[in-house]
């Protein structure tokens, strides 16, 4: 993971949500951290990371994801056993 993958991670997981996250950013750092990430129908996007799958809504027409699909990235990511501490090092 480079230094922006890192911030990307602390901005998931920072109180209060943030709501202006790029979407893109999110998928640079799902990439970083190993997952296999492939289009499902319409707007859907296919996420697994270590052994966990998921399913997330790309956004659109804005390019920013909005609070509640931050909450559901961060719930996803510490499922898969990720959080900023655990990836301080890499």
């Amino acid at each position: 993971m480079n230094n922006k993958h890192r911030i990307i991670l602390s901005q998931i997981f920072s109180d209060p949500v943030p709501a202006d996250i790029l979407w893109s950013d999110i998928i640079h750092l799902f990439t970083a951290l190993g997952a296999t990430i492939k289009q499902g129908k319409g707007s859907r996007i296919r996420i697994v990371l270590n052994d966990r799958k998921a399913v997330f809504h790309e956004p659109h027409p804005e390019r920013e994801t909005n609070k509640g699909a931050v909450k559901s990235v961060r719930e996803f990511l510490i499922n898969a056993g990720i959080t900023p501490e655990e990836n301080e090092s890499c």
